[in-house]
């Protein structure tokens, strides 16, 4: 792994020469995990003149979650506790005999950043933008298996959830019996905090669970995901409880299913995110649901839950190979309840079989 951490720093080095800046101070906590294999509390990467150092203030050893540390890489611990990475780091970078330091100015507060210039006044501060956040959006098969992994474990705390007995059971307790069933099946953790509606809280997006109790005739709605090795997968699924479901909820819920297909039809490499995003949108605004959509059809996974690229109205770009996305459409009725379909998915070509589905739990409608 060293080399592939390795490839990646060469990566943002390129980069950074041309744009006039020969070092970089990575301070994103997913970033430096992205490019030293490990990120513990309040570490910075110092992509150095002379060297590469991670900094941080804490003792060298690491939980497992934290992740796997590239062990070519030099570990600089600071010497009391209480110091600021970041600071050191730019001080360290000044040593070295640079000129110019790239930060990245949108994870930085305005205080870190008037202290780095402080302690190396003659080091001309640059923006380092979202250039590693760019360089994450592909993804290699390592981490795709991670995410493959992670999706399989959110499929098996789900599907052992539909087994049991769920009328009279509160929207929290569902929630807390899946995340406790992700860390069963060695998940690191929850991708985010789990979903769960019923009733007229169903295919609300981003719903926090309350302490409404499951009834029989319910939507129920749930989106949870799985943390492994660091990456994030998602998957939402939405059945009916105890009975047949009625003739509203199958007519919402083949329509969401159809919009849900349509996005994941169109994530092919070069497809516009703008356009994967109308395929799923067409389809619900056709019958009548324009108003009051989601902002978004999905997004990037990877080590942060909502990564680039967005698949929204006004974004721009277009899709490359091996880039997981989520296709996440819903249809929410106030008073009522609604219907949320929710996939992990990865890009290929059509010569390698299309999308590749990593949450596969059936997207049948179901009564529990």
């Amino acid at each position: 792994m060293s080399e592939v951490y390795a490839t990646r720093r060469e990566r943002l080095r390129e980069r950074c020469n041309s744009s006039g800046s020969a070092t970089a101070l990575v301070s994103r906590p997913a970033n430096v995990r992205y490019l030293a294999g490990v990120a513990p509390h309040g570490a910075v990467l110092l992509l150095g003149k002379t060297e590469d150092l991670l900094v941080y203030g804490g003792p060298p050893e690491t939980a497992a979650d934290e992740g796997r540390p590239d062990e070519a890489l030099r570990v600089h611990a600071l010497p009391s506790p209480g110091g600021d990475p970041a600071v050191a780091a730019a001080d360290l970078a000044a040593a070295q005999g640079a000129e110019s330091l790239a930060v990245e100015e949108h994870h930085l507060t305005v205080a870190r950043h008037r202290a780095i210039g402080s302690v190396a006044p003659r080091l001309r501060l640059g923006n380092l933008g979202g250039a590693v956040e760019q360089l994450r959006v592909i993804k290699d098969e390592e981490e795709i298996s991670c995410l493959r992994i992670g999706s399989e474990i959110a499929d098996q705390a789900l599907s052992e959830l539909l087994e049991s007995i769920l009328v009279g059971r509160t929207e929290r307790h569902l929630a807390l019996e899946l995340e406790r069933r992700l860390v069963d099946h060695g998940a690191d953790g929850p991708a985010f905090t789990t979903s769960v509606g019923t009733g007229p809280n169903s295919g609300r997006r981003g719903h926090c669970p309350t302490d409404r109790r499951v009834e029989e005739g319910d939507f129920l709605s749930v989106c949870l995901g799985a943390t492994y090795r660091g990456y994030r997968c998602e998957i939402g699924r939405t059945f009916v409880i105890g009975t047949s479901p009625a003739d509203w909820q199958i007519e919402l819920y083949d329509l969401v299913f159809a919009s849900q297909r349509a996005g994941r039809e169109a994530l092919v490499p070069g497809a516009a995110y703008r356009d994967v995003d109308r395929a799923a949108r067409q389809v619900l605004g056709s019958a009548g649901y324009a108003e009051g959509l989601p902002p978004l059809t999905g997004h990037g996974v990877g080590l942060e839950i909502d990564e680039d690229p967005q698949l929204a109205p006004a974004a721009m770009g277009k899709l490359d190979a091996c880039v997981p996305v989520t296709v996440e459409p819903g249809v929410h009725l106030p008073g009522r309840g609604g219907v949320r379909i929710d996939d992990t998915l990865v890009v290929r070509p059509e010569a390698d079989g299309g999308p590749e589905l990593l949450t596969i739990t059936t997207k049948e409608l179901l009564a529990l």
